[in-house]
């Protein structure tokens, strides 16, 4: 082992860019990557920037014509054809735009590679978790799926059984179509119920193809979840699922629009509980992937209070540098947004909230409660297919 954490960057994937106005504004990785290096988590990790992915990388996912027609956008944006998705409002075309989203895959594959290889045991791509691209066109603002594309590579290296976690508040459909027919993939998406957001799929009924069943696994979520139901879904669902799977690599995307600031959805999910997963998913890799942790970033909006602290949380955890709840924001920090933005960042890494939640098995089902009711349903609907009780 080489490295114990690696942290996948280039500036250059700052040029996924749809314009102004767009709520995907590539200033949330920027401002992510300044509070990493204010912060000196970079000195902690590894610093990496790997290559564009190529055709034959792409092609692990996507579709041929799909990949032509990205290019053909890129090349000219008006020429962009809305049935692959491209030219829409969701996913406006523009110049090199196959470059930015090449570049971003290639750093979630490149992420895959280090740790299956053993070049590093976590590595993190914070601009990385367009888990809504689908294998023939574009959706929700991702063009290309990097996190089905990571997953598809530790595949092609010769890992057997590869869990993907996803906590966006999205439902990871890109990643779920990749693998529905793949029994050695399980897709585990919390998010959101699909009857108030998009993609509006991501039922728990929604278990894989039959030869593959029990292997895609979604829990969704009421509107207005908070920090203890939020938990309580995660802990009652995904620990018991990588014990019974034994995955020998864990791909996590760590969306930050869960927050209660993001203004694209309806959860209600602190900075702190999100701290937390980020610390679970780290233990749970450890637990039962010999410590093989590929973690993504994803959704956020809230591009100046919440997404970069939530990452620069998640990259602290991943260098086994975690930084305090309570630390300060540095004001070398809060300047450059200030600059950039003309608004100020927050002064703390916390939203001043300690998240606790009770145990599923433990405090028993309430069938009064829409959340148990949610967790009951996804259990009831994969668990036999692991050998689990529901």
């Amino acid at each position: 082992m080489s490295g114990r954490a690696q942290l996948m960057w280039d500036e250059a994937v700052t040029a996924y860019d749809f314009g102004p106005g767009h709520p995907m504004d590539p200033i949330r990785l920027s401002l992510t990557m300044r509070l990493v290096e204010a912060f000196g988590l970079d000195k902690a990790m590894r610093v990496v920037a790997a290559r564009p992915a190529g055709e034959s990388t792409l092609r692990l996912v996507h579709r041929q014509d799909y990949i032509d027609a990205v290019r053909a956008a890129s090349a000219d944006p008006r020429a962009a054809e809305p049935e692959y998705g491209l030219g829409t409002a969701d996913v406006p075309a523009f110049a090199s735009m196959h470059e930015a989203s090449a570049l971003i895959a290639g750093q979630s594959v490149g992420a895959a590679e280090a740790v299956w290889r053993g070049e590093a045991l976590h590595a993190v791509n914070f601009a990385g978790g367009l888990h809504h691209a689908m294998p023939g066109a574009a959706s929700g603002f991702c063009v290309y799926n990097d996190a089905a594309l990571a997953v598809a590579r530790l595949l092609e290296l010769g890992a057997e059984r590869v869990a993907y976690v996803d906590v966006d508040v999205h439902h990871g459909d890109g990643v779920q179509a990749a693998f529905w027919e793949d029994p050695r993939v399980l897709t585990i998406s919390l998010h959101e119920h699909p009857r108030t957001l998009f993609p509006q799929t991501g039922w728990p009924e929604e278990t894989g193809a039959p030869q593959a069943e029990g292997g895609a696994v979604n829990v969704a979520l009421p509107a207005g979840t908070g920090d203890a139901g939020w938990l309580r879904a995660f802990h009652a669902v995904v620990p018991e699922l990588l014990a019974a799977f034994r995955p020998q690599a864990l791909v996590t995307q760590h969306g930050a629009d869960t927050h209660f600031e993001d203004p694209l959805a309806h959860l209600t999910v602190s900075l702190d509980a999100q701290r937390a997963v980020a610390a679970s998913c780290h233990a749970l890799a450890h637990a039962h992937a010999d410590g093989r942790w590929v973690a993504l970033g994803g959704g956020g909006y809230a591009v100046v209070d919440v997404v970069p602290r939530t990452w620069t949380h998640l990259c602290g955890i991943a260098a086994d540098r975690p930084v305090g709840p309570e630390a300060p924001v540095p004001d070398e920090w809060r300047h450059e947004v200030f600059r950039r933005t003309r608004q100020w960042g927050p002064l703390r890494m916390t939203d001043g909230l300690r998240p606790e939640w009770k145990d599923f098995a433990a405090s028993g089902y309430d069938p009064a409660d829409r959340l148990d009711q949610a967790i009951l349903a996804t259990r009831r609907a994969v668990f036999p297919s692991h050998g689990l009780l529901p």
